[in-house]
């Protein structure tokens, strides 16, 4: 079962990057976090100036703790002690970085990538401003189509993630979005990215 399983992974991989390279993005498959960061490193040079979107990917994966040992200027949203209007700032800036990394709520087999967001921070770099930016995801982030990325997000990504920062949402109650009206509502913002500048996007796909 598990051999025709990745065979049909592998069907589904080919697929995928075509539909990615349509859309001017540029899609590639990697085996574990070790291979991602060995990957990393052939653009975390030159002095470049790297933000980061909000994502705990970015942390499982190894990410963060590369960007600080690295030769670029990390604009770390996560030093401690930041004051809130230090971090609004680290927000600014990356808007100009020459590098942002970032993960995704969800990818689809046409080659968009769906996200949410409380501050609008994360996906308004995606969609512009950064020169170049790495998208880092799970092979579970993989869905078939627009309504099944709408309900993954909806029902696992933002109950999730509301749960994870101790939010009094309704979600964190029930485990799926009840269009809440609450003041820590972190689903603010809906984005769905279908085509970019040829060269500026690439997404990592992690076994």
């Amino acid at each position: 079962m598990d051999q025709h399983k990745n065979q049909l992974f592998e069907i589904k991989k080919k697929e995928l990057k075509k539909a990615f390279q349509r859309n001017g993005i540029e899609c590639l498959f990697l085996e574990n976090k070790q291979e991602l960061l060995d990957y990393l490193k052939t653009y975390l040079k030159d002095n470049k100036t790297v933000g980061v979107g909000g994502s705990m990917t970015l942390f499982e994966t190894g990410v963060i703790d590369l960007l600080r040992k690295s030769p670029v200027q990390f604009l770390d949203r996560y030093q401690k002690d930041l004051t809130r209007d230090e971090v609004e700032d680290i927000f600014h800036q990356s808007l100009l970085a020459d590098l942002y990394l970032t993960s995704s709520n969800a990818i689809d087999m046409q080659g968009n990538l769906y996200n949410i967001d409380g501050n609008g921070n994360r996906v308004a770099a995606m969609i512009y401003g950064p020169k170049k930016v790495l998208v880092i995801v799970g092979k579970n982030k993989i869905v078939e189509d627009e309504q099944a990325a709408i309900q993954y997000i909806q029902n696992v990504s933002a109950p999730a993630n509301a749960m994870r920062l101790n939010k009094k949402t309704p979600c964190v109650q029930t485990g799926k979005c009840m269009n809440c009206q609450s003041d820590e509502r972190i689903c603010s913002m809906y984005t769905k990215i279908s085509r970019q500048k040829q060269g500026r996007m690439s997404v990592f796909v992690i076994n």
